[in-house]
């Protein structure tokens, strides 16, 4: 039988709102791969925040109805595409982005967008690597131009792109501090390259920071949640210090006066704002990182493809994230 005509599972989303919207089909039919693209079997999918916003119609990536949603699959070439000359049927891969949508048992990726996974990773953790170490490796070289010896306070580092940031800041010769809310997420950010790891729902945690970094002050924020943290982070800062934005769920007030005086700076980032040779270069530190062995993804909560709406619902919703949200495929 031709792949043009297997079927397979897979999640379609026929209208943007809640996670009910995601509907389970499994007559959904194998794409073929075309020039420069390869089919993947897949074997895990990360879940983003970025998806729900997507799938509800907030997002400015708004997709041609029907879709499937998911970026980072790790899995196994199936097929590949004309002129594909870096990948071969069977080789072991993980995504930073999918053409046809990761919750399925196939994905279309363009072969830019594929990389090798290594045999000391397995595919749980190939489908941990895409959004969040692209995502912080950006927000950390690229958006904050982070220098060994400078500090940089992890806000809600217990989950995918946190754990990424605090093993990448490490690497890089930083000193790491991270929040988080639980005693089992505190324990993963230090176990993940935080020096030191503080409570983000105690009252006081702003003045432990404080205390901890002393008068100077905190070089780089890498924020996950804007619109509760920062007007804070804009008192914790060191002069000339950079929060980089990497989520918000919301709006906040702030004080400009609190960026004047040192001269501090707010940047959001974005992944998919990456040249291609952005992506090669982000790419090339974290094969070296896995090759090495600071980057170990840290596998969260595990969904089966049919429980991607309660995925859905536990990645916003849930307190307390520890390590990164899969679907299993297999």
């Amino acid at each position: 039988m031709a792949t043009g005509q297997k079927l397979m599972r897979a999640i379609r989303v026929f209208e943007f709102g809640g996670p009910e919207v995601l509907k389970l089909q499994s007559d959904v039919a194998v794409p073929i791969p075309k020039d420069h693209q390869v089919l993947i079997k897949v074997q895990a999918c990360g879940v983003n925040p970025v998806d729900t916003y997507i799938r509800s119609g907030t997002h400015n990536i708004k997709p041609l109805l029907p879709y499937t949603p998911g970026f980072d699959v790790a899995g196994i070439i199936e097929a590949v595409g004309e002129s594909v000359s870096a990948f071969k049927k069977g080789d072991r891969v993980f995504t930073t982005r999918t053409i046809s949508g990761g919750y399925a048992e196939y994905a279309l990726a363009a072969d830019h967008t594929v990389y090798t996974l290594p045999e000391k990773l397995d595919f749980k953790q190939g489908a941990a690597i895409g959004i969040p170490y692209f995502t912080a490796y950006r927000a950390l070289l690229h958006s904050a131009c982070v220098k060994p010896g400078e500090s940089v306070l992890v806000h809600g580092a217990s989950g995918g792109v946190g754990i990424a940031a605090c093993q990448i800041a490490r690497a890089y010769g930083l000193k790491v501090l991270g929040t988080a809310s639980t005693e089992e997420g505190q324990k993963i950010v230090l176990e993940n390259g935080a020096h030191k790891v503080f409570n983000h729902k105690e009252a006081n945690y702003i003045d432990k920071i404080k205390k901890s970094v002393g008068e100077k002050g905190v070089d780089v924020i890498i924020e996950m949640l804007a619109n509760v943290n920062l007007s804070n982070d804009l008192n914790l800062l060191s002069h000339g210090g950079r929060v980089i934005v990497v989520g918000s769920r919301g709006t906040i007030e702030i004080n400009p006066r609190d960026t004047m005086t040192k001269e501090s700076s707010i940047k959001g980032v974005t992944l998919f704002s990456s040249t291609k040779e952005e992506f090669q270069q982000f790419a090339a530190a974290l094969q070296a990182g896995m090759e090495i062995g600071w980057l170990r993804p840290v596998i969260g909560p595990q969904y089966l493809l049919e429980k991607a709406t309660q995925a859905h619902e536990n990645i916003i919703h849930s307190s307390g994230a520890t390590g990164k949200m899969i679907l299993l495929l297999n």
